[in-house]
């Protein structure tokens, strides 16, 4: 119990962006992320599905593509403007590359193109793109983190798993040089890997896996902040973040 209150009391007042927010693990943190108090802005590409997440979780919901290279800016703007800065990024859309997963000869490089722009270049333009707020919040001693989900592929050579592979391995690796090259700002840079994941994703990739055999979304959203409030520095209580209207 009293983990949990400390938990709860890193997280009240937090302004987190999610980005992939709409399903799977990324609204698995919106959720989490608001019930602990925080205040939470998260990005997906359909429109209706950020609206009905929007209602439901109070949460500020951005309508974007984090793949597109034109998208970041505004996608940033919309952030740092909404939360008023930020505290916590959490590079979470992905994409798989060819579905069904094709061995590499067989990949075509369009795909291959996507699966690197939405798993490394969108994390690499949006963090860019917050990293300033993210500094000036560690300079203020609220802590800040950027956390990106990396995966077992990121390491393990799966085969017909290469552009996923590929992408999330280079974010990884990006992740690891930035954690040198921001520890001096207080910027701390987290790769975690969920786990294998009941998710649309997985289901995408593995039809046939048994869901019972997966760990469930909510689960590795508690794990993932659990590691991310050890990144932050004790905060004071804090009152509860409002809802956003629209």
């Amino acid at each position: 119990m009293q983990n949990e209150i400390e938990l709860e009391q890193r997280f009240a007042g937090l302004r987190a962006a999610v980005t992939g927010g709409t399903s799977g693990l990324g609204l698995a943190l919106v959720r989490e992320l608001r019930g602990r108090g925080a205040q939470v802005a998260f990005v997906a590409r359909e429109r209706e599905r950020v609206e009905e997440v929007a209602a439901a979780t109070g949460a500020l919901g951005i309508v974007g593509n984090v793949a597109d290279k034109d998208a970041i800016h505004r996608i940033a703007l919309q952030i740092g403007g909404g939360l008023g800065g930020l505290d916590l990024l959490v590079n979470n859309a992905s994409a798989l590359g060819p579905v069904p997963l094709a061995l590499l000869a067989d990949t075509d490089c369009e795909a291959l193109e996507y699966a690197l722009a939405a798993n490394l270049l969108g994390p690499f333009r949006l963090g860019k793109a917050l990293l300033g707020a993210l500094a000036a919040s560690a300079r203020e001693g609220r802590g800040a983190v950027m956390l990106n989900i990396s995966s077992d592929a990121a390491i393990n050579p799966y085969p017909r798993w290469g552009a996923y592979g590929a992408s999330k391995a280079a974010l990884h690796h990006l992740s690891r040089i930035w954690a040198q090259e921001l520890a001096e700002e207080g910027v701390r840079v987290l790769s975690l890997d969920p786990g294998d994941m009941d998710t649309p994703l997985h289901r995408q990739a593995v039809p046939e896996a048994d869901p019972a055999s997966l760990k469930r979304p909510q689960q590795a959203a508690r794990e993932l902040l659990a590691a991310v409030a050890q990144a932050l520095p004790r905060r004071a209580p804090a009152a509860r973040s409002p809802v956003f209207s629209f």
